[in-house]
């Protein structure tokens, strides 16, 4: 990758900073006039910034680290070492002017195979994909197809290359079709059924895995694909002693439309045009305590939404993992589903 795409002028914000890190793939973007190091800033600089309340408007300038970490190029060959020592995925190399001659990246792949997760994954896969009618009337939502394979299944591939074995399916309606799929399919990992026999929701479920998992888990829904790290994930859930971590996407809304503010005499107190709005929104994806499985009653309906605000309200730890809404594809309705087709297809070119 040539350097040139990786460098940032300081006065750009937040968003377009973010854009850019999507475009190259890296997770480092650099400052550096007439290619002299000035500053890096990496996607977990962006996510601190958003997790404490910064706005995407910010300069870059605001979240940049100006102290970045970096080798001269005659220690080139001892790049790897120091990025695993220091924790860091990419490192400028320099020559004896301070000028950048190389970026030098970790290879990702080696994370996930000396740093297996090993976590237990729940796939809430019991509801009935009204959204997605007609597909649904002929398949269970996590068997509809994305491309050569069921969505579930690009969700299991995701977490399996993680070094995840584990998983636990919770199953009700057209059950014994995801059975069938799963027990012919040749796979290197695990995957048991829980049969849900009335409807409990996205939390009310858990209640039947009493006794089946015991540490952290991830929880997901079946028709969402996080396209993240997830051991970044795990990290940060560990680091900030979680309950419960909440995967939320930023999203970034036009309003087509003028839009206007009336002052108490309903008089017009400003116009804007075409306003933007900020917002993080759930994915559908969680790490998750096993004692929120210990202490669900059983047989009870509630959504997962639900069991958040009861822990928030006894003041426990629940955090948020924000996440581009590019690296979040949902097939929760046919417009979605298309999308998510149309972007692994093109992954897959």
């Amino acid at each position: 990758m040539l350097i040139d795409q990786l460098l940032i002028n300081e006065e750009i914000t937040v968003l377009e900073a973010m854009n850019q890190l999507e475009k190259t793939g890296r997770q480092i973007l650099i400052i550096a006039p007439e290619l002299k190091l000035k500053g890096v800033v990496t996607d977990a600089d962006i996510r601190r910034h958003i997790i404490h309340g910064g706005s995407l408007d910010d300069k870059i300038s605001k979240v940049a680290n100006y102290k970045p970490k970096y080798l001269s190029i005659a220690q080139k060959s001892e790049a790897t070492e120091y990025m695993v020592k220091k924790s860091i995925s990419a490192l400028p190399l320099l020559d004896n002017e301070g000028t950048i001659v190389e970026i030098a990246f970790y290879d990702e792949s080696n994370v996930k195979v000396n740093n297996p997760l090993n976590l237990p994954v729940v796939i809430m896969a019991g509801g009935l994909g009204t959204r997605l009618y007609p597909y649904t009337k002929i398949l269970p939502k996590p068997l509809i197809p994305v491309g050569e394979k069921p969505i579930v299944e690009h969700i299991i591939d995701h977490f399996a290359a993680f070094g995840c074995k584990d998983f636990n399916m919770i199953v009700n309606h057209k059950k014994h079709m995801i059975k069938a799929y799963f027990n012919e399919l040749k796979k290197e990992y695990n995957v048991d059924f829980t049969d849900e026999e009335i409807f409990l929701g996205t939390g009310g479920g858990l209640s039947l895995l009493k006794g089946k998992i015991d540490s952290e888990f991830f929880l997901t829904n079946c028709d969402v694909l996080i396209e993240a790290d997830y051991n970044d994930i795990y990290k940060f859930h560990k680091q900030q002693g979680n309950l419960i971590t909440v995967v939320c996407a930023f999203k970034h809304v036009t309003i087509p439309y003028g839009v206007f503010t009336l002052n108490e005499d309903g008089e017009i107190k400003d116009i804007t045009e075409k306003p933007t709005m900020n917002f993080l929104t759930n994915t559908g994806m969680y790490l998750v305590d096993k004692r929120i499985i210990d202490e669900l009653e059983e047989n009870k309906k509630c959504g997962f939404p639900d069991i958040i605000e009861k822990y928030r309200n006894m003041g426990e730890r629940v955090g948020v993992y924000p996440v581009s809404e590019n690296r979040w594809m949902d097939m929760g309705q046919l417009e979605e589903l298309e999308e998510m087709r149309r972007r692994l297809e093109e992954k897959g070119k």
